[in-house]
């Protein structure tokens, strides 16, 4: 069936001409802007037939109304209208998706990112993606609406918040939208979810009736000869027709027949990626071609900070956070048929909130089972963990694909850029600023570059380029995102914590000084992981893990404090308590009845061996006729003669308890009540399927222990309300303090560490 053609007017030729010279092109330069052979543009300026698309091309190159160009009225040229038959396009598509297949799959089938060491699959990997309708950045509420939405209480978990928007499966809003933009912060999935689309179409599993188009935006604009967007795709995606100029013609014109006729499916990623000096010719070439093929189905992707468009006929719909489920599913795919188990993993990372936080971006993700994958554990340092996951998200998600950014932001080196986000980070964590204004973010801004060598201090400058760096640290890198109109966080507690850690280390003018203030904040919990970043980025932390010594020694100033601490100091001087560190051993009589600390952290830091006080405290309370000698002594037997699962050698307090319960459950001193307890904590125990059962089962037995007696020793000492609280604020942070000095980084002479060990919990001399 003949294609359609035009001819051009002696009018039209004459105008083209015009135009080609004041453009000063070749007709050379003209053919490889529109993409075809020089045949086409020869025959065109001699007043020939040539195909339609061809033509409207070379007039849209020329800026030319191709319809004032042609000469419509020549009865020798086709109908410009397609009459192709249904069957006929069904043909053509069909043959252009075999065509195409091979370039499909080689371009969108594998995906490599950060260090990884080899591509993989990305059916291999992919998890679902789920969008927000409304974009969260859109919305117009004030701070106090948005700290409704995160448990302040429960400050560990105050990163994660909660989605209040409904989310909708990312293909679903594919089948819903036929021209869509997909928003997302930097590393949200967007261009994995792209290629998954592009490989279920390629391979007939979505849209098998359309013909799939993927492109690489910044490669298109990137590209030499500067093509049209139809040319560009036409002449890329086959690698099976002939090279001849008939077939480049006949390339162009079936796409063109495809298209104009509704039945691509075409992709088109990374809209962010795109230079600046390009990105006025990308976007039009978007909406026109978006626009003369208005009927086929669409999907951008682009970061969210950086869509400053509108493409009117498009929705815009944001990447939505990974939830439970996906990072589960993510962490099932990646550690499938590996040595470590993707149950570790989950195991691990639901032991860490912080870490668990990075863990909703799919880029974080990704870095967190690389760096599980090493040892089957997370890095002991979270500051070095915390340091790459920085590292990829202002140098490597960007460098490692080609990307310059062309905004003012650029100008500032990688260590300034950290200096600046460091400066935001502390002065707003130590105003319990989790939400800000955006004015106050960027005057935050603006006093940084002010202080910059060869610095336009001018308010007016000052005042666009702080806006700048703004948006550029949100599109760029995600460290600040908006949370709703004209507001911005962190992405994640996380890195505001990592920021404000860094910046005490390594931007106050007098560190010591710093340090002093940090300890100001010794028994405010939400501190604690600034604590302990701080100590690891150190060069030496004795100037700091000494000092926080002292302050803890003197939360307990009273003499009756002082007194109980005493007391507490004999009672560990026990000859039974002789197996154990004496600071272990002082740990457990501070806190003998756990209403502080059910798990006996301080005492486990110290020394492993105080779980034999775990098991023995709730023989001594629920078995009768049984002290705390007697306890430690069975604890110590049942070591001695079970080589496997030795309770010294249990890694956590409710590890300790579940080999008490069993122990218990055999002993002729259990009461017939108190057994059928224990029978149903046993049966529990064997039905149990992860750690969270675990710890409720353990503390179920601590209440039923609690009902019963405490233990001999502790029940003289009454405590107002005030001197309770003072009690959990020293324990606690002698807890923070042991958990300082025990952390990988912490850098300090031995001396000077094991004598903060040897002094914890004990009295003024």
């Amino acid at each position: 069936m003949a294609k359609p053609s035009l001819i051009a007017s002696a009018q039209g030729i004459f105008a083209a001409k015009q135009a080609l010279t004041a453009a000063g092109w070749t007709q050379k330069h003209l053919s490889a802007l529109v993409g075809c052979s020089r045949q086409p543009i020869t025959n065109f300026f001699k007043g020939k037939a040539i195909a339609q698309p061809i033509f409207m091309q070379v007039c849209d190159r020329l800026s030319l109304d191709w319809q004032a160009i042609a000469d419509l009225s020549n009865p020798d040229v086709d109908s410009v209208t397609s009459d192709q038959p249904l069957d006929d396009l069904d043909t053509l598509v069909q043959d252009l998706r075999t065509k195409v297949y091979s370039s499909i799959q080689e371009r969108c089938s594998t995906m490599r990112v950060l260090d990884m060491s080899y591509p993989i699959g990305v059916d291999d990997i992919y998890t679902n993606v789920n969008v927000l309708e409304q974009i969260t950045g859109h919305r117009r509420k004030k701070i106090d609406e948005l700290l409704q939405e995160y448990d302040i209480e429960d400050f560990d978990r105050l990163g994660l918040g909660k989605v209040t928007e409904l989310r909708m499966p990312g293909l679903k809003a594919v089948q819903k939208y036929q021209k869509l933009i997909i928003l997302g912060k930097p590393g949200a999935g967007k261009t994995t979810f792209l290629k998954y689309l592009a490989i279920q179409c390629n391979q007939g599993y979505f849209a098998a009736d359309r013909l799939p188009v993927f492109v690489t935006l910044k490669d298109f604009a990137e590209t030499v000869e500067r093509p049209s967007l139809l040319a560009y795709i036409s002449h890329r995606d086959i690698n099976n027709y002939a090279l001849g100029a008939s077939s480049l013609e006949g390339r162009t014109a079936d796409f063109y027949q495809v298209f104009d006729r509704g039945r691509a499916l075409v992709l088109l990623d990374g809209l962010d990626e795109v230079r600046q000096d390009d990105q006025e010719r990308v976007l039009r070439e978007i909406r026109d071609f978006s626009e003369q093929f208005r009927h086929n189905q669409y999907v951008i992707t682009c970061r969210l900070a950086a869509w400053e468009y509108t493409f009117e006929k498009f929705t815009e719909v944001e990447v939505a956070d990974f939830d439970e489920a996906q990072i589960a599913t993510f962490a099932t795919k990646w550690f499938q048929n590996k040595p470590i188990t993707p149950t570790a993993f989950i195991r691990c990372l639901a032991k860490n909130d912080r870490i668990h936080q990075l863990a909703v971006s799919p880029l974080l993700l990704t870095l967190l089972c690389l760096a599980f994958e090493e040892s089957g554990d997370f890095p002991s340092s979270r500051s070095e963990l915390y340091k790459e996951g920085v590292d990829a998200l202002l140098k490597k998600w960007d460098a490692k694909r080609g990307i310059q950014r062309d905004q003012i932001y650029k100008n500032l080196s990688h260590q300034r850029k950290q200096d600046l986000i460091g400066q935001i980070a502390l002065s707003t964590f130590q105003g319990q600023e989790y939400f800000l204004k955006q004015q106050v973010v960027e005057q935050s801004i603006a006093d940084y570059i002010s202080r910059l060598p060869d610095a336009n201090v001018d308010s007016e400058a000052l005042q666009l380029d702080s806006e700048t760096v703004l948006r550029s640290i949100v599109a760029q890198h995600g460290l600040l995102v908006e949370r709703a109109k004209g507001i911005y966080s962190f992405s994640h507690l996380t890195f505001q914590e990592y920021f404000a850690a860094r910046e005490i280390v390594f931007n106050t003018h007098n560190l010591d000084a710093a340090l002093q203030d940090l300890l100001s904040h010794l028994t405010e919990r939400r501190w604690r992981e600034v604590f302990l970043l701080t100590t690891e980025m150190l060069r030496d932390a004795t100037g700091l893990l000494v000092p926080m010594k002292q302050a803890i020694d003197n939360l307990l100033a009273t003499e009756k404090l002082q007194e109980f601490l005493r007391d507490v100091y004999l009672r560990a001087t026990a000859p039974e308590f002789a197996f154990c560190k004496p600071a272990a051993a002082r740990a457990f009589c501070f806190d003998i009845d756990f209403d502080i600390d059910k798990n006996r952290s301080v005492a486990l830091l110290l020394d492993p061996k105080a779980n034999i006080l775990v098991c023995a405290s709730f023989f001594t309370r629920i078995l009768d006729d049984t002290n705390l000698a007697d306890g430690i002594a069975s604890a110590q037997e049942y070591d001695a003669n079970v080589p496997t699962q030795r309770i010294s050698s249990a890694k956590s307090a409710d590890e300790a308890m579940q080999i008490a319960i069993k122990i218990a459950h055999e002993s002729p001193k259990l009461k017939s009540d108190i057994r059928k307890k224990l029978d149903i904590f046993k049966q529990r125990l064997e039905d149990k399927q992860n750690d969270e059962e675990l710890e409720q089962i353990a503390d179920d037995a601590r209440n039923v222990a609690k009902t019963r007696r405490h233990l001999i020793g502790n029940t003289k000492w009454q405590f107002s309300e005030q001197e309770k609280e003072l009690l959990r604020q020293y324990y606690n942070a002698n807890e923070l303090l042991l958990r300082c000095l025990n952390s990988d980084g912490c850098l300090m002479d031995r001396q000077s560490r094991q004598r903060i060990e040897e002094m914890i919990l004990m009295p003024k001399l």
